[in-house]
């Protein structure tokens, strides 16, 4: 029973983890993130498509990662380029792909609901768990021991002093913005080809601002980050267990208050230890490059 949890809370962590950390590379080079969602659902929908069409997971996904970097590319444009104001432009990303997500499933399909089913044998069995883990220490090594990692941090801290160093802000920040959209391109793929056998509407059903939630609880840090899309994780893999079964009388609780835990667990994280996360000091601001 534990070992099955256990394994229920990496298999549904892992969407929350890849977003994550692409929120993280975002945002720490200064970018305010909140299109995750709109980004997984992206991916999700590319990944099913780029699936059915090629009979390779693998292949599936780069289209997933495709389709969130391009969402990544229009809020970058926006937020960027044009100097939006970021919650207002990642709100319409995020309105965005759960308008046209169904649109495109109409043209291809025929329907609106979700794409045909995949076959067992062309979806992910266990690869994007280990996928995810590897990427924690990746994205750990590199934020600290390489060049570019220290340019995105340098961008979210003091971007000024990186401007006169003589590196382009906004190039490090376009760069980020995009690494942000593949990884949660990628998250959304593991929905529609991992956890799942297809896409459906709507599906990431608030995990990229879960994964935002684990984001800040986790101090935009790689392997804390990992550990509260864990924490996270485990509380939907708890509802998931509960769903049925009888707590208290002769009748299981309704299914809609046991649903409810993963973003109730959210609140009172947000709640308790918001306030103790420091955001990198440049967040949500933009640069002009005298």
């Amino acid at each position: 029973m534990i070992l099955r949890l256990l394994a229920s809370t990496l298999r549904v962590s892992t969407p929350l983890l890849f977003a994550a950390l692409g929120g993280m590379f975002s945002e720490r080079s200064g970018v305010i993130n909140i299109a995750l969602e709109g980004m997984m659902l992206a991916g999700a929908f590319g990944a099913a498509v780029g699936t059915l069409a090629t009979h390779s997971p693998w292949l599936g996904s780069g289209f997933g990662i495709g389709a969130g970097v391009a969402l990544a590319g229009i809020y970058g444009f926006f937020a960027i380029r044009l100097r939006a104001n970021q919650i207002v432009a990642g709100t319409a990303i995020n309105m965005l792909a759960l308008g046209i997500t169904p649109f495109l499933c109409k043209v291809l399909y025929d329907v609106t609901g979700s794409t045909p089913a995949i076959p067992i044998q062309e979806r992910f069995q266990s690869a994007p768990i280990w996928l995810a883990w590897l990427l924690v220490g990746i994205c750990y090594l590199w934020l600290h021991h390489t060049r570019w990692g220290l340019w995105v941090s340098f961008a979210g801290e003091n971007p000024e002093a990186l401007n006169a160093a003589g590196i382009g802000v906004n190039r490090v920040r376009w760069f980020a913005v995009l690494a942000s959209g593949a990884l949660a391109g990628m998250g959304g793929a593991s929905l529609s080809i991992f956890l799942s056998s297809s896409f459906s509407r709507n599906m990431t059903a608030g995990r990229g601002f879960m994964a935002l939630a684990a984001l800040i609880f986790g101090k935009w840090k790689p392997v804390p980050v990992g550990l509260a899309c864990l924490l996270f994780g485990f509380a939907e893999a708890v509802q998931i267990r509960l769903q049925g079964v009888v707590l208290w009388g002769s009748d299981p609780a309704p299914v809609q208050f046991i649903q409810i835990l993963p973003y109730v667990v959210t609140i009172l994280v947000l709640a308790g230890f918001v306030g103790t996360a420091r955001p990198p000091k440049a967040l949500g601001g933009f640069f002009r490059r005298e």
